[in-house]
This record gives C-alpha cells, structure tokens and sequence, in this order.
C-alpha cells in the first residue's frame, strides 16, 4: 500500500483545520472596528480623565473605567480577587532648608536649592570639600577629573555644563548638563555628595517644594545633591569676592577646607498607582500566556491645561481592551484560546516605565511561562517620518531580540494583512532608542519574548493637542486586527515561543 497516499486524508485533515482557525480568527478580528475603537477612548481620552497622570485622580478614574470592562466582559481579575495590582508611589516635601558655608547663612532659590528626591531629611556638617573641576570621568576622551583627588565621606563641588569644546559619545546622550553622569561618577568614588556650581542664580521662577514621584525609595547611604550658585561656589574655595564660573574653572582641583551645614526637613508621602489586568482562561494550555499591554496613563494637566494622551496612549488602552471583548466572544463562540490571555493596561509609564517594572519584579503570572508579550503604544496616528502608504503600515520593533520564531509569524499572517511592516527603529542602537521606551522593555528584560506596535511620532506627541478628533480610526483598526491575528496564533500554536536568541540588551 502506498503510504503517501495513506497520509493524503491527514494532510487534507490537518490543512482543512489550519484554514478553520484562520477563517476563525478572521471572523473574530472583525469585531475589532473604528466604532468600537472610537467609543472607547472617547471616554479614555475625555475632559474628565485629566490627563491621566500616575497616581492622581485621572488616573484612577481611568483605572475605574477600564476595570468595570474587564469586569464586565467576564474576565477574571489577575491580582488575587482584584483586576488592580496596585504599586505604590513616592512624592517628597520640601518643609524646611537651611546652608550655611562658615557660618555664612545662604537663601532658598538665591544661592542653593536641594535636589529634593536625592537629598535626605537630616542635618549634616562637612569640613572638606573637593573641587573636581567638572566632574568628568570619560574613557572616549580619555578625560578623568578624579585622578589625583581622594574624595571618599567628602562634599564634591563641580562645575556646571561641560569643557568647551568637549565632545563625547558618552555623556552627552545626557544633556549639556550631564548632571546624571556627574552625580554618578561622585557616587562611585565615594563621595557624600555633590554641589553643582550653576548661574542660573538667584532663579526666575521658584523651585518647587514638592518635589516629582518616584517608584523606590532611596534607602542607601545618604547622599547631598544641589545646585549652587557663584556666590556659594566662591565662599566653599576659599575667596572673599564671588568668583565667575569662567575664574572657578581656573582653580587648581584639590581639597578645600570649609565648614558646611545643611539642614533638610522633608516629608515623603507614600502615594497608590495600579496596574489593571484581567485574565481570559486557556483551554488544554491554560498554565501558559500571552500578555497584551498598553500604557493607560499620561501627562495630566499643567495647571489648567489637559494633555489628553488620545495617541499616547489612549489607542493602545482601547485596543487591548477592545481585542478583550474580540477573545471573549470567541470563546463564547466555543473558540477560546489554548493559552490563557492575560489583558493589562499598566500606569507609570510615563514616568519611567513603573508600572511594567513592578509587574516584571512582582509577576502576576510566572514570566517562564508567558511565551510573549506584545506591547500596543500609539497606534492612532501618522508619525511625521513615515513616507510610505500612510494609510497602512505600522512600525514593529523587537521581533528579533529573544526568539527567532516571532518575525516569521508577524510575516505569515501579513499575507492576509498586507500592511507595510516597518522596522526601521528595531536595532537598539537606533538614537530615538524607541525600544528602550515603552512596556515591552520589561518584559524582554526578564527574557520574554516582545513585539511593540507603534505609530511614530508626530506634532502631537506630549502636547495638549494630541486630542481623539485627530486619530485615523480606519488605520487604527488595520493595525489591531494585526495584534490580535498574532495574539490569536501566539495564544494557539503548539509549542511556546522558543528562546533561543541570547539576552543581550544594554540596560536603558
């Protein structure tokens, strides 16, 4: 007997059951539409939402919103018997200041103010102080401030900017101040911490006593970080007439000896964020995942004004929770999903990716067990650099970092699609660093494999205009019935993503 014709009905089998689940998924994809898209984050996106700013009001009226869907479309709540994992958040209270260079007292805003988030509550008395010129440790330009001086328990005081003329690769992704690089490189040499000599004294505007939200709190060792002005700078060397920072540069580096005392009163008050998440239960692979995240949160208001985040990142909040309801009609359907589902929107992201690193450092469900993690920020819009079909593409980033299975899905079921895939951001070493910006950077952190869908950036982007009569729900739609025909075969195949491609991302 010929066993190839024996094999042929399997074949036929097997084909006609591949092309069931696509016909299937196709139906179900349907569901998502610009209507459903629209409706959404009209609410999201609204007057009311404020903006949506981590841990605050809008925020949370938000997280409300989004939970009673979850909740209403049967989803299981993810955090124990709760649809939120809440975090908490830190904001620090300026109270009381003092500083005081031997025993010459100095004022608030006219001569000093005090990094609030790195600087501890505490009075504290220093009598060497070292002048590091400006502070620069730089393997590129073979610059080293720090060569000969020995600033171990001692207040370091540097200039401002950087040498003019001086360019470098390494601390100028910083900023002209690269005051990042300068506190970290007084850090590591052991210093108690760093004066940075500025002119922008006495300020224009008055430096805020509340200081910005923060996700850990900072208890290592205490460490004094502020601006200083000429005035202070000249005192802390030794010179009875205020020096310009053009004279201090001249100053030989070395140890100085003055007597410095701070006073520092602050309260921290502990503040509350959530993720919000809801979990669509798996059939025979059920103790597996697939993970579609969205940011909720935005910028919120600037006094008055409403940065409405209808891009950023409204359109991605609407279409997790859109392919929410696209899933769960499937599986009413009697056509759920293998794997179980997991529907987060997560917040602080804005701020720094904090509610994904929470959830990477806190899993809600075990991360060696998330075959993948497809990230939906901003895909509403046209960004400014697209020159190709601008009514059918989107950008896709990530593909090829952890596992060599994911480009070869993303193409297969573009042939239905037939959007323009673009990869122009996804080598890392892209200077937007757009893969280092969104949620998915947690996750590909931990090992999980990602894809991030984005639009590019326009005029909007981070402005109050970035308003919901601007989205192109038309392409929008093209764009989530892609992520959900990948979640749908990601939440289906056989085997887990293999992780077969090292972990070599450089840290953000």
């Amino acid at each position: 007997m010929n066993r190839k014709l024996l094999f042929t009905p399997l074949l036929l089998s097997f084909g006609i059951s591949i092309a069931q689940k696509n016909e299937d998924a196709a139906k179900f994809a349907n569901m998502v539409t610009g209507k459903g898209l629209k409706e959404k984050l009209t609410i999201v996106a609204s007057a009311e939402m404020e903006g949506r700013e981590t841990a605050t009001p809008g925020q949370k009226k938000a997280a409300a919103y989004i939970e009673a869907h979850f909740k209403k479309l049967g989803l299981k709540p993810a955090s124990g018997d709760s649809y939120q994992q809440y975090y908490p958040v830190y904001q620090d209270e300026l109270v009381s200041k003092k500083f005081s260079v031997n025993g010459q007292p100095f004022d608030w805003d006219k001569d000093f103010a005090f990094s609030l988030q790195a600087t501890p509550s505490g009075s504290f008395s220093y009598n060497d102080i070292v002048f590091a010129g400006y502070g620069i440790i730089d393997s590129a330009s073979k610059t080293n401030d720090y060569s000969t001086l020995n600033v171990t328990g001692k207040i370091v005081v540097v200039l401002d900017g950087l040498p003019e003329g001086f360019k470098t690769t390494g601390t100028a992704r910083f900023g002209p101040g690269a005051a990042v690089v300068k506190s970290a490189n007084a850090k590591a040499k052991g210093a108690a911490g760093l004066l940075v000599v500025s002119k922008d004294f006495p300020r224009k505007m008055a430096t805020a006593t509340k200081g910005n939200m923060y996700l850990k709190r900072n208890d290592g060792a205490a460490f004094v970080s502020a601006s200083i002005s000429e005035k202070v700078a000249s005192a802390l060397l030794g010179r009875t007439s205020t020096l310009t920072s053009d004279k201090i540069k001249e100053i030989n580096k070395g140890t100085y000896y003055s007597e410095i005392k701070l006073n520092v009163n602050k309260l921290t008050a502990e503040l509350q964020s959530s993720n919000v998440a809801g979990l669509l239960e798996g059939t025979d692979k059920k103790d597996e995942y697939v993970v579609l995240t969205s940011h909720y949160d935005h910028l919120g208001k600037r006094d008055t004004v409403i940065y409405y985040g209808a891009d950023d990142d409204g359109s991605g909040t609407v279409s997790v929770m859109q392919m929410a309801e696209a899933f769960v009609a499937a599986k009413k359907k009697g056509n759920g999903p293998r794997r179980s589902i997991l529907f987060m929107t997560v917040s602080g992201e804005e701020k720094g990716l904090w509610g994904s690193q929470y959830y990477s450092e806190n899993p809600l469900l075990p991360l060696a067990k998330t075959t993948v993690n497809l990230n939906t920020d901003m895909v509403g819009r046209v960004g400014s650099a697209y020159k190709g079909d601008t009514s059918n593409y989107v950008y896709v980033i990530g593909e090829d970092k952890l596992s060599s299975d994911l480009m070869g899905i993303t193409n297969s079921i573009n042939k239905d699609a037939k959007m323009e895939l673009d990869r122009r951001y996804n080598d890392v070493t892209d200077p937007n660093r757009f893969y280092y910006r969104s949620d998915h950077y947690n996750f590909a952190k931990a090992g999980v494999p990602i894809i991030f869908y984005f639009d590019g950036v326009h005029a909007d982007y981070h402005r109050p205009t970035d308003t919901v009569e601007k989205i192109n729900f038309a392409l929008m739609e093209k764009r989530v019935r892609l992520i959900f025909n990948t979640a749908w075969v990601m939440a289906n195949r056989e085997e887990m993503l293999k992780r077969d491609i090292p972990l070599n991302i450089p840290p953000r």
